[in-house]
């Protein structure tokens, strides 16, 4: 379906990967409700990992926010497939909770959580795109990715 969420990701250039298949023993997403609790996403793109290193070490701030929005990208396709196909249907950006892989010292974990907030409030808007949210500092992530992502979106 076509609506006014997928013109604004045309219109803003934003283009969603294919999702990949869960790479543990998972599912990419439960639904509860009105609510859709997603799996941690990671800073891929149609199943190819593309950013990896610790944040502060190997990554700058900027490398690692864009880990952050593309962990979101692909939490926006996991909804897409989830409320088939139509974004519309998203009426809160709930929650997020990021994980940053950084080095010890490493203390700007929201900064680059930041990548992935932005991204909701300019695909969905500032009203159901702002969330609650949590960002980590991590020792090491799966894949030694920079960040992961999870979420929880509300819907009709």
């Amino acid at each position: 379906m076509s609506g006014q969420i997928e013109a604004r990701l045309q219109e803003k250039g934003i283009e969603l990967p294919t999702v990949g298949a869960p790479q543990g023993a998972y599912v990419p997403y439960t639904i509860a409700g009105n609510l859709i609790f997603l799996a941690g996403q990671l800073p891929m793109w149609n199943g190819e990992v593309q950013i990896t290193g610790k944040v502060g070490q190997d990554l700058s701030l900027e490398e690692g926010q864009r880990a952050a929005r593309l962990c979101g990208l692909n939490l926006i396709a996991q909804v897409k497939q989830a409320l088939g196909g139509d974004l519309d249907r998203v009426t809160r950006v709930v929650n997020l909770k990021g994980f940053v892989n950084c080095a010890v010292d490493y203390t700007q974990q929201p900064k680059v959580v930041n990548g992935v907030s932005h991204l909701m409030s300019e695909v969905f808007g500032e009203e159901v795109g702002q969330h609650s949210r949590s960002a980590v500092g991590a020792g090491s992530l799966p894949l030694n990715i920079a960040v992961e992502v999870e979420g929880i979106v509300a819907f009709t």
